[in-house]
């Protein structure tokens, strides 16, 4: 089958018409990294991915795949944005075929503005849909050596709201609650706080039994929208 990656060129094309250098040296160093932008700030980029799509729909799961495989594998950050702009937007090609290509991206992309993304809205929705497959994955997931596939598990449900399954997301959230790293630490906070949003009483009750588990990071994080004092 031939793969029309058309849009892609239309997407290359746009972000270099509206490229602003004015931005770039600002925003390399909000992401903290040597990575070229075109200064492109979100809402013009995910309006001109809206103008892609709208002009070069995806027609099939094979496309969907080379499109965003070919979006991140070119050298701009907004290029890689736009590819998870991409995946998020065709639901129907959301799928576990597709589950290989997002660990990639995971693991290639390595920092928060890439990995959260595909965690909440891809990862997300895939543990959303296909829960039997996905939970097994993602104990495993849960012990990889690279910090941002286990960041990926700890808050993969902060958008299911009342679907989140609080077994294991406090399970998840228990096992690394010695981790130093930062990012573990902040996503721990940052997922109770989501559940809590939904279910308040499960989430203190989980805090109160467990408080002395956690560093003061993610206890802050986790009770900023708690109207209760432990």
């Amino acid at each position: 089958m031939v793969v029309d990656l058309q849009i892609v060129i239309f997407i290359q094309e746009l972000f270099l018409k509206h490229k602003n250098t004015k931005n770039v040296q600002a925003m390399a160093a909000y992401m903290k990294t040597t990575m070229p932008f075109y200064g492109i700030r979100v809402p013009a980029r995910r309006f001109i991915i809206r103008q892609a799509i709208k002009q070069y729909p995806i027609k099939n799961q094979e496309e969907y795949r080379a499109v965003i495989n070919a979006l991140w594998n070119k050298p701009h950050r907004e290029e890689k944005y736009a590819a998870i702009d991409v995946a998020r937007a065709y639901p129907e090609y959301i799928d576990l075929i597709s589950l290989p290509l997002y660990e990639q991206m995971i693991r290639q992309g390595a920092w928060w503005d890439f990995v959260d993304d595909i965690a909440l809205h891809l990862i997300g929705f895939l543990l959303n849909n296909h829960q039997l497959t996905m939970w097994p994955i993602l104990e495993k997931w849960l012990r990889d050596n690279n910090l941002w596939i286990r960041r990926t598990v700890i808050i993969c449900q902060n958008r299911l709201k009342i679907k989140t399954d609080s077994k294991y997301l406090f399970d998840f959230c228990l096992y690394h609650a010695k981790e130093k790293n930062f990012f573990i630490r902040k996503a721990i906070g940052w997922a109770l706080r989501e559940y809590a949003k939904s279910e308040p009483a499960k989430v203190i009750e989980f805090l109160v039994k467990n408080k002395d588990q956690f560093s003061n990071l993610s206890y802050k994080e986790a009770v900023k929208k708690i109207n209760k004092k432990f």
